[in-house]
């Protein structure tokens, strides 16, 4: 079992920065794909960024592409997500997601469905 607690969220203006954090629990985090998504209440849960278990591939939604940066630490069981230039749209819980599978493909990122384990969420909201 793993437990991911997320960080970092809070209210911010047009054109700021935020770094988020996810810590897990366990031993094998750095055998763990992660990703973000994102949910504004009354939509779809979305995908925003994903990383491999060795940190060497990442993945971007077209929307945040060139503005958020992935990375991981697994010497301390983090990932992080540097949120550079937010935009109003940006607003939303943000959930951090594990899963044991190596993902390969951009489309399995995507899909919430690939992942086991999700965070509580850290609230993103940026003022126009």
């Amino acid at each position: 079992q793993v437990q991911l607690v997320e960080s970092g969220g809070g209210l911010v203006q047009t054109g700021g920065s935020l770094r988020l954090s996810c810590v897990a629990s366990g031993r094998t985090f750095s055998s763990y794909t992660m990703g973000w998504f994102r949910q504004v209440p009354g939509k779809e849960r979305e995908f925003a960024a994903g990383i491999s278990w060795s940190g060497g591939s990442t993945y971007y939604a077209d929307s945040v592409k060139g503005r958020f940066t992935l990375s991981r630490d697994n010497a301390k069981n983090t990932v992080y997500l540097q949120m550079n230039s937010l935009k109003p749209e940006d607003t939303a819980v943000y959930y951090c997601a594990a899963t044991r599978i190596a993902l390969n493909r951009a489309d399995y990122y995507k899909d919430g469905r690939m992942y086991d384990y999700w965070g509580q969420g850290t609230q993103v909201t940026v003022s126009s």
